[in-house]
């Protein structure tokens, strides 16, 4: 009886206890983005595709030289960001469509692809805007989406592309035998 007495009490305790300690039980909710314990746009955490464009996020925190202060800095952040994203995706593309048109060497394709990369990210930054905008709630920390049309992008890049190979007679003339401009197409689409 008494062993009886015992088990009974402690399957009490076990279920008194699980019943308290899922009603002490605190759920946080299934964010996808979390800034400063709310929830905030997904663009606002980075990893952002956009159709049609390049983006990327830059922030500020609030400054006491006022709102548009810190937009702009938010902004040259963005921009910031926007360029380094550019200049690798348009390096990485050049750099396969040298190799899959066989027009010019490595070292060729490698100069191409960083003189046409940088230029292009300074002359497509010029085109690019602010296209969301987030308030953290306590900091009141600025956050914007900055994106640029990639049609304006890879228009910019046939051109430089184009231009590079122009600067050197025969590998213009290997660039057109190859049916180069069609791959350059294909690899920078434009509509």
């Amino acid at each position: 009886m008494r062993l009886l007495m015992i088990s009974s009490v402690a399957v009490a305790a076990m279920l008194l206890g699980a019943g308290c300690s899922s009603k002490e039980e605190v759920v946080t909710p299934d964010a996808e983005c979390m800034i400063e314990g709310s929830e905030a746009p997904s663009w606002v955490c980075g990893g952002n595709t956009m159709e049609g464009y390049y983006v990327a996020v830059g922030s500020a925190p609030m400054s006491s030289m006022g709102q548009g202060f810190s937009r702009r800095e938010a902004m040259a952040n963005a921009r910031s960001n926007l360029a380094q994203q550019i200049q690798t995706e348009v390096k990485d593309k050049v750099e396969t469509f040298a190799r899959s048109t066989g027009v010019g060497g490595s070292e060729v394709a490698d100069k191409v692809s960083t003189q046409v990369s940088k230029q292009v990210a300074r002359v497509t930054l010029g085109g690019s805007k602010q296209l969301k905008y987030w308030q953290a709630p306590t900091s009141k920390e600025i956050y914007l989406l900055v994106g640029v049309p990639a049609d304006q992008v890879n228009q910019n890049v046939k051109e430089g592309v184009r231009s590079s190979y122009r600067d050197d007679d025969a590998l213009w003339q290997q660039f057109q035998a190859k049916n180069a401009l069609e791959a350059l197409d294909k690899e920078f689409p434009t509509h």
